[in-house]
């Protein structure tokens, strides 16, 4: 399944972060938990510059306490910044909040030593639907900027102030110009970072079984009460749309609606806690 979607809004966006990143301290990186290494644009590091990044491994609620442990570890491996959050929730705000302050502990500290108080203000990066919106308003403590569970909900830039002296600036979700990784472009449509509208969900539903077959068997066939995988993905499709009763005139299995139940039980983690990507070259 070939996926290639770089809408004109995105190029627009990647223009805006680049006539804004003067204006900012650091960089929030927004990752979704369960394809980080997936959810990488190279542009964000170049857009960054040598400015502090704190990556934001968000969705944690979505994976294993034994996932997050590793991503952690491999991210302090690697002398990078980052904390875990599951975005919508307070557990984890303040937590945040020191992070940021840390990474920024240079500027804040140079500026106290001329008797300023310094604002942190952050540019707050990430691909499509990883949770950037949703983890501002929980920092914000009220809904302050426009969330939605899908890509492209964000189209211009909006600026939040925390009542801890740091303001936010929340961004589009952008994606790289150009998918070099076929792979990392299958699972950001797993995850709901490309736009359904021009994706054929029954095909992706057909890639997410043979992925799911070959990496987390017993979570999928649990889910639908299934002894075993079908001879393909598209029987095993049909098993699931004669297991939950999605048929259709003259006993045909409803392969759209099937496809469309497969992905978004998946998303919305009723699969259970599935990782996709391991900590490789990050």
């Amino acid at each position: 399944m070939r996926i290639q979607w770089y809408p004109g809004h995105m190029t627009k966006a990647m223009r805006m972060m680049q006539q804004q990143i003067g204006q900012v301290d650091c960089l929030i990186y927004v990752l979704d938990m369960r394809a980080v290494s997936s959810c990488v644009n190279p542009e964000f590091e170049k857009l960054a510059g040598a400015k502090p990044i704190l990556y934001a491994l968000n969705k944690r609620d979505l994976v294993t306490a034994d996932d997050v442990a590793i991503w952690e570890r491999a991210f302090a491996a690697s002398g990078r910044a980052c904390i875990s959050t599951d975005g919508t929730g307070f557990r984890h705000r303040e937590k945040l909040i020191a992070k940021l302050k840390e990474i920024n502990a240079a500027t804040i500290r140079k500026y106290r030593d001329r008797g300023v108080n310094k604002t942190v203000r952050a540019m707050v990066v990430g691909v499509p639907n990883t949770g950037k919106s949703t983890l501002i308003n929980s920092l914000c403590g009220a809904k302050k900027t426009v969330t939605g569970n899908k890509a492209g909900v964000t189209r211009g830039k909006q600026w939040v102030s925390l009542s801890s002296g740091i303001e936010l600036l929340d961004t589009p979700g952008t994606l790289p110009p150009s998918f070099d990784d076929a792979d990392k472009a299958l699972k950001l449509a797993f995850i709901g970072s490309v736009k359904d509208d021009i994706l054929d969900i029954e095909e992706l539903a057909l890639e997410f079984i043979g992925y799911m077959r070959e990496h987390e068997p017993q979570a999928f066939l649990t889910r639908y009460g299934l002894g075993s995988f079908g001879d393909t993905a598209h029987e095993t499709l049909d098993m699931v749309c004669k297991k939950r009763g999605f048929i259709v005139g003259g006993g045909a299995c409803d392969e759209a609606r099937g496809a469309r139940a497969v992905i978004d039980d998946f998303r919305s983690g009723r699969m259970g806690k599935i990782m996709l990507d391991r900590p490789e070259g990050i």
